[in-house]
């Protein structure tokens, strides 16, 4: 029985059904377990997790940085390995959050029905989501710094306020990885994630400013871009590098927090119904 699910009154020989009641209070009790759980599972795992998701965006910078930017030399005034460089942070932070909020928890909850047996523990939906989607955050906030260590061994000047690029990549991740098992939850079934890997997670990383500046598409592109969460994840590293107004990059953080409160009570609501409905 969930913590969602309470029995009132009677013995178990006239028990009386088991009827929902609100969930108690949030509690960061259970999400250290959920936390814990997903350290002993990945240090069983962690090679080739480390090696999938540092090295794939580290291959995709020094092909596009290496090989188109001697063709394209500089875009804004910077040397586009510079520029890509701080772009591919936010593309790895979202394979790295993404992902695994849609697959991992697809899996675990379809197939290996492990979130039947944590909500038998004293832990909710909300602090099983909060859990799943923190840890993955963790790691796209670890794993999102590689293309940045790989531009600055290129030539980009490092700075204090790169300090700041886990604390975004976090913050980032968490939204994209509560987006994930948003739709992980959605899905009829785990073949039409195809849909949403094609139709969702490719035009993100392609209208987010990564590649080229959204100033060259056209106007309703460019609105389309501002509303992505990833370019304001772009801007914000990329400001780390070449500099950003407070009040600009404090806009960027609002705009990631907000994605990030959504995208929290839609993944909540969702895993609500398949888990406790």
């Amino acid at each position: 029985m969930s913590p969602d699910t309470r029995t009132r009154g009677g013995s178990s020989a006239d028990a009386a059904p088991a009827v929902q009641v609100p969930p108690g209070r949030f509690e960061l009790a259970p999400i250290a377990g959920v936390l814990a759980r997903e350290w002993a599972l990945y240090r069983r795992s962690w090679k080739p997790t480390t090696f999938a998701s540092i090295v794939e965006p580290v291959i995709m910078l020094l092909a596009f940085g290496v090989g188109l930017g001697s063709l394209v030399g500089a875009i804004g005034g910077y040397d586009y390995i510079h520029f890509l460089g701080t772009g591919i942070v936010a593309t790895s932070v979202l394979f790295t959050s993404m992902f695994p909020g849609l697959i991992d928890t697809y899996v675990r909850r379809v197939f290996q029905h492990t979130y039947d047996g944590m909500l038998a523990a004293p832990v909710d939906v909300r602090e099983l989501v909060t859990g799943e989607a923190s840890w993955i955050a963790c790691k796209a906030g670890v794993y999102g710094c590689a293309p940045l260590l790989v531009a600055i061994a290129f030539g980009l000047p490092a700075s204090w306020a790169m300090l700041l690029v886990p604390v975004i990549a976090f913050v980032t991740g968490f939204g994209f990885a509560l987006t994930g098992i948003w739709m992980s939850a959605a899905v009829p079934s785990i073949k039409t994630m195809d849909y949403i890997i094609s139709g969702v997670i490719t035009p993100l990383f392609l209208i987010a400013g990564t590649f080229f500046p959204i100033g060259t598409l056209p106007g309703w592109a460019q609105a389309v871009a501002k509303v992505n969460p990833l370019y304001h994840c772009v801007e914000l590293v990329r400001g780390t590098a070449f500099g950003i107004g407070v009040g600009e990059a404090a806009l960027h953080f609002a705009a990631l927090f907000a994605f990030v409160a959504v995208a929290w009570c839609l993944a909540v609501f969702q895993m609500h119904r398949k888990l406790i409905d």
